[in-house]
């Protein structure tokens, strides 16, 4: 934490002088946009050409008796001590990513989730090595759970079902979802559409009033709402503004992880895709952990797959690894620009290593020319 709070800190001194330097000014209060050219920070307006709403969401909370007692992500993330018992409310990506470090830590974690399994986004064959994983560290689940209340009992915090399970620990995280911050900012009053998905606009990124923009979590859209998916969004609005009769966006293939340890990734057609149709897929599994462990930190559980069309360009990719992070990036531009052999093997990777072993895999498997 002490680590954390110093690398925080100066990440927002800097950027504040980044900021400055470059002639931006930072006015801190609560905005609202008043009309297609003017803003209102507590009191006080500013008029400009445009406007970029980039508002973010922040964490949910179950309706229930006792929500008050829950905590989110960000107080999980500034507690200066790990709970001995942390019970979570969901086992989505934050859930399950914030009880790998409990886990890991010796604390006890449990489960409570309204699906049948966790993370139902990624390759179910490679969450269940995580679900694996975490009971035999002392993690436990209940699926198909709905929470009903939280109270205050002698020994911590008891959370309940609609069917009567209970557990009782000193920590309760709802990790049930995100809120977006788009209510009371003026949007209907210009008859800017948002719903709970989020602000629709068009492949400018504009919304319905041409010289207003929306990026980021905000935004009305079925693409991963990630970080560099945001900050993907904010430099080709500042490219449009710009340029306003430029091209429309183009959303590259997006690599989307989930921070356990190991990790989760994918991008691009997904295994669960994949073998929906596999007329129009192949799908190659390899047990990478298995097979190239000389050079794989001798991490015998992790496994890739990779994905391709019918004229055996890669299109998708999914893996579990300590090291999906970095083979998923290398494999993006693959799949971006639809690269052949022939393009791999005008290249020379560094030996002994993870993406040289990708490398020499992918090439005996892509299109030849």
């Amino acid at each position: 934490m002490a680590h954390k709070r110093k690398t925080l800190a100066g990440f927002q001194t800097g950027a504040a002088a980044m900021f400055k330097s470059l002639g931006i000014d930072i006015i801190y209060g609560r905005g609202r946009i008043e009309d297609e050219h003017t803003v209102s920070v507590d009191g006080q307006t500013y008029s400009t050409k445009n406007i970029v709403i980039g508002t973010g969401a922040r964490n949910a909370k179950l309706n229930i008796p006792g929500k008050e007692l829950t905590k989110g992500s960000t107080e999980f993330l500034d507690l200066d001590r790990l709970p001995e018992h942390m019970i979570v409310i969901g086992a989505g990506v934050i859930g399950m990513e914030f009880a790998s470090m409990a886990l890991l830590a010796g604390k006890k974690v449990t489960f409570f989730e309204y699906a049948d399994r966790p993370l139902l986004a990624y390759p179910e064959k490679y969450v269940q090595v995580i679900v694996d994983k975490f009971e035999s560290q002392g993690a436990a689940f209940h699926f198909e759970q709905a929470v009903s209340s939280v109270e205050e009992v002698e020994g911590g915090l008891r959370v309940s079902t609609k069917d009567g399970t209970r557990a009782v620990g000193d920590f309760v995280l709802d990790a049930t979802g995100r809120v977006l911050n788009i209510e009371n900012i003026g949007l209907e009053e210009l008859g800017i559409e948002a719903s709970p998905r989020g602000i629709k606009v068009d492949n400018h990124m504009r919304t319905s009033v041409p010289t207003i923009y929306a990026s980021g979590d905000i935004v009305d859209k079925t693409i991963p709402k990630l970080t560099p998916t945001a900050e993907f969004e904010s430099n080709y609005i500042g490219r449009d503004i710009l340029n306003p009769q430029g091209p429309e966006i183009h959303y590259p293939v997006i690599p989307n992880l989930v921070f356990t340890l190991p990790r989760i990734g994918q991008v691009g057609v997904t295994i669960a895709q994949a073998k929906a149709k596999p007329d129009k897929y192949k799908l190659v599994e390899i047990p990478w952990g298995k097979q190239k462990d000389w050079v794989n930190n001798h991490e015998l559980d992790s496994e890739l797959a990779l994905i391709f069309d019918n004229e055996s360009y890669l299109v998708g990719a999914g893996a579990i690894s300590s090291q999906v992070g970095a083979w998923l990036d290398w494999l993006a531009p693959v799949i971006e620009k639809r690269m052949t052999a022939k393009d791999l093997n005008s290249l020379i990777m560094s030996f002994p290593t993870q993406t040289y072993m990708l490398w020499s895999t992918l090439a005996a498997l892509l299109k030849t020319e």
